[in-house]
């Protein structure tokens, strides 16, 4: 397990290098992501929201267990297993669906040379039920997501606690993601941390793990 909570930016900055080795390991692995494994990259960033971490992992192991991506099969009973429950299994069903129907086009939209802010307003504007958050979230799991930011609570709290944020917005439109964006590369910049090896140790500060 790992330290959590450093109450300041200098020992922020040691546990950063504490855990610099184990981080860019992670993101190493991010990057060799082959596109045979996009789909279900992209179906656990679609289940996070509102859900643990652990219990997207354990439906997108169920969903390969069925061969989801190549068989007629409807997720939304395996989405409200009560041992990896995804809440509004209902409606996030459906948005897997769909996401099967349209992933050729994600694949050809995510391999075509765009930059990552391209990306991401493409994933953002075709795929149903990625927001800039989860959209993101995929880019980063896949290696593409060239330093753009996963505004997601655990990062958004440290942000306050470290003094980036006033306060912890209820919601996150297009304008104050960008903003929010924003401070928090100009804060990794000042601070001399990359701004995707801050995500993942702002969330190895909250969860123990350096997970995906």
């Amino acid at each position: 397990m790992i330290s959590k909570n450093p109450k300041s930016v200098e020992k922020l900055v040691e546990l950063h290098k504490e855990r610099k080795a184990l981080i860019q390991r992670r993101l190493g692995e991010f990057s060799q992501v082959t596109p045979d494994r996009y789909f279900y990259e992209l179906l656990y960033c679609m289940m996070t929201p509102q859900s643990s971490a652990e219990h997207a992992e354990r439906t997108v192991g169920a969903l390969q267990e069925v061969r989801f991506e190549s068989s007629d099969v409807d997720p939304e009973p395996i989405l409200r297993r009560k041992e990896h429950y995804i809440r509004f299994h209902i409606t996030k069903a459906k948005h897997l669906m769909k996401a099967k129907e349209q992933f050729e086009s994600v694949v050809k939209a995510v391999s075509n040379g765009s930059s990552a802010f391209e990306l991401r307003e493409w994933l953002v504007s075709n795929v149903l039920g990625l927001g800039y958050k989860e959209a993101t979230h995929f880019l980063r799991n896949i290696g593409k997501n060239g330093g753009l930011a996963i505004l997601d609570r655990h990062i958004l709290r440290n942000l306050k606690r470290f003094g980036v944020l006033r306060s912890i917005p209820q919601s996150l439109s297009r304008t104050k993601y960008f903003v929010i964006e924003k401070k928090f590369a100009a804060f990794a910049h000042r601070i001399g941390i990359p701004l995707d090896e801050l995500d993942l140790l702002f969330w190895s500060m909250e969860t123990g793990e350096i997970r995906k």
